[in-house]
């Protein structure tokens, strides 16, 4: 899979022109008649233990050591600097991921999202979703994040398997994670269960077991991973013995058949939802939407007028909390080169299974479909694809094959 490489600016010139509206709008080589709907991310990158599979920004703290208040500070300073970028524009939905937000006081969370109420209009149907982990629940807790205007819990239970935990690094057991889902479907309206299949030693039957006590509790959203070893990460260091890639795809089939039998729509290649539930934070980065993202390595995609950005706060916790205040925490600020933007549309909006419409990929883009068209016939003739005058939907072939559906747009523009 290819990687888009971008010409980071100069040190000096990040700052400098990354906030400044004026240089952002100045004539480019694109032409996007309207802006996408924004979202903004929030990144709170602290856990209580590191998980040998995860490649996340996320650094272990004792839960009395976060720097929650100073953080929080930081997050709002780093809003402070960017909000002219983004002035007036409604945001429908907020996500708050780690690390682990959970382990920050719901006083805290509720400072922050006030904060952001203060500076940027919210839809009134905003959704605000939150990743909690089962290892830090509580009873009140999780009732305190829904009073500070959290509308949506996100839970990394990620198996019911104590032993299949225990591999995985997890801090919770089987029992905490069912007590952690009572008390979310309790406090909250909707909600979302992680799962991860294809785990060390995990079976046909317990992956089953695994989706029957998830389906049990009525989850109006479901998540679910396969486990994948990723560079950088302990289990890079030390594979860990994983189902063989048919066993994969078989548990995969299952599980589509069980969440359909229980209601729930796979719309998404790892996600299933019942009516009214998808997650609309994650719908906007796969229909290209923007995104405005704070937090020590926080990533955002920004549209203008003649452009389409995208900047990385800095990953040091550390160095975030300095230089956030000072109006400095950008990593890295640069435009996508309009020869990248087919691939980047399609890396997000084929992950659908509704796919998307073709105007939708002017307006997100800026680029004529006269750019994709050799792609797109590609993609059809070999079965990945299909499509009308105004829509494009992969096909069950296609979904089954994503890379390779992606891959054919690599080099569109």
């Amino acid at each position: 899979m290819k990687t888009i490489a971008l010409q980071a600016q100069p040190a000096q010139d990040v700052h400098a022109q990354a906030n400044d509206l004026a240089h952002n709008m100045r004539p480019g080589v694109l032409q996007l008649p309207a802006l996408p709907p924004l979202s903004l991310y929030l990144h709170l990158p602290w856990c209580l233990r590191k998980c040998p599979y995860c490649d996340f920004n996320s650094h272990a703290a004792p839960p009395g050591e976060l720097p929650q208040a100073a953080y929080v500070d930081a997050l709002i300073a780093d809003l402070e600097a960017a909000l002219p970028l983004v002035w007036g524009r409604p945001v429908h939905s907020i996500f708050m991921g780690g690390g682990t937000p959970s382990l920050f006081a719901p006083q805290e969370i509720d400072r922050l999202l006030s904060a952001v109420r203060a500076r940027l209009p919210l839809t009134p149907d905003c959704e605000i979703s939150m990743e909690a982990n089962p290892g830090t629940f509580e009873r009140d807790r999780f009732r305190a994040f829904a009073q500070a205007g959290v509308t949506r819990l996100s839970i990394g239970v990620q198996s019911f398997n104590d032993a299949h935990l225990q591999a995985l690094g997890r801090v919770h057991d089987g029992a905490q994670a069912r007590a952690a889902l009572e008390e979310a479907a309790r406090s909250f309206a909707t909600f979302n269960l992680d799962l991860m299949y294809a785990l060390p030693g995990q079976s046909m039957a317990q992956l089953e077991a695994d989706v029957h006590q998830a389906l049990d509790f009525a989850p109006p959203h479901l998540s679910i991973y396969h486990l994948t070893i990723e560079p950088n990460t302990y289990f890079a260091k030390f594979p860990p013995a994983l189902p063989e890639d048919d066993t994969a795809y078989a548990m995969l089939d299952r599980i589509t058949e069980l969440t359909g039998l229980a209601g729930l729509e796979r719309y998404e290649v790892s996600a299933y939802a019942r009516a009214g539930h998808r997650c609309l934070h994650n719908l906007n980065y796969w229909q290209f939407g923007d995104y405005l993202g704070l937090g020590a390595g926080a990533h955002s995609k920004l549209s203008f007028a003649h452009r389409v950005v995208r900047q990385s706060r800095l990953r040091d916790p550390r160095l975030y909390l300095q230089r956030a205040a000072q109006g400095r925490a950008l990593a890295e600020n640069q435009d996508v080169r309009r020869a990248d933007l087919p691939f980047e549309y399609m890396l997000n909006a084929l992950r659908l299974r509704d796919g998307f419409d073709l105007q939708a990929f002017r307006d997100r883009t800026g680029l004529p479909l006269s750019t994709i068209e050799k792609a797109l016939a590609q993609a059809q003739a070999k079965g990945l694809v299909t499509r009308d005058a105004v829509h494009v939907r992969p096909t069950v072939k296609g979904f089954d094959f994503l890379s390779d559906l992606q891959g054919i747009f690599l080099d569109a523009a």
